[in-house]
């Protein structure tokens, strides 16, 4: 790709700012433009980008650009993965599948929807954990809403495992290999579910992105 600055749809070419040398200023309105556009190819032509979710949109675009000034304005690490949190319906795996294709010249993550884990693990065993413990970057979608695993009568917390798993991995890459989810759970909920130490290790592994807890379902 020579220019990261320019991303062709369709055969329609989408400017996300200006190439300065080697790096690219990017202007969050062009970015808009390019997202509501690859959104409408992605999801149907009723997918948009809502006013209200402007600013959760601004910081996940910070964090993908590795525009380290914002980040650092925004509190977030771009050491760390995201954690996007939010109620049902608000977007959170839509915009987690989208901004992706921001930066093509990225390595694109894994969506991975944690109730399947858990059936894989149900179906294969212990495999599973390893398979989604030390491979590509990911983003497990719906974390904390799976059922429990359970392989030849043994009950497994199957994403608390992955998680400890992720963190390890986290560690001999120093922060190479990223992990994200996404959640309808707080942080009080997480932790039930999965534990104090868990819960320790995805202090360390996320960064954490909320929706507001009153935001709209808009798949109604």
């Amino acid at each position: 790709m020579d220019n990261p600055s320019k991303i062709v749809e369709c055969g329609v070419e989408y400017s996300l700012g200006k190439l300065d040398g080697k790096n690219v200023l990017y202007d969050f309105d062009k970015i808009l433009i390019y997202l509501n556009a690859k959104g409408k190819l992605l999801f149907g032509q009723h997918f948009r980008i809502y006013d209200v979710d402007t600013e959760i949109v601004r910081q996940l675009c910070h964090y993908f650009i590795k525009d380290k000034a914002n980040c650092q304005k925004d509190g977030i690490d771009p050491e760390k993965g995201i954690l996007l949190s939010g109620p049902v319906g608000c977007g959170k795996t839509s915009l987690m599948k989208l901004l992706k294709y921001l930066v093509p010249l990225q390595r694109p993550y894994l969506m991975a929807p944690c109730r399947n884990i858990v059936f894989g693990f149900n179906h294969l065993g212990y495999k599973i954990i390893e398979d989604y413990g030390d491979s590509s970057p990911i983003c497990f979608d719906d974390l904390g809403v799976e059922p429990m695993g359970r392989h030849y009568g043994k009950d497994c917390n199957v994403m608390g495992e992955v998680l400890l798993s992720r963190y390890e991995l986290y560690l001999q890459t120093k922060s190479k290999l990223k992990t994200h989810a996404t959640t309808n759970l707080n942080a009080e909920e997480l932790e039930e579910r999965y534990g104090n130490r868990v819960r320790s290790r995805m202090r360390e592994l996320f960064n954490l992105i909320a929706f507001d807890e009153n935001t709209n379902d808009k798949r109604k």
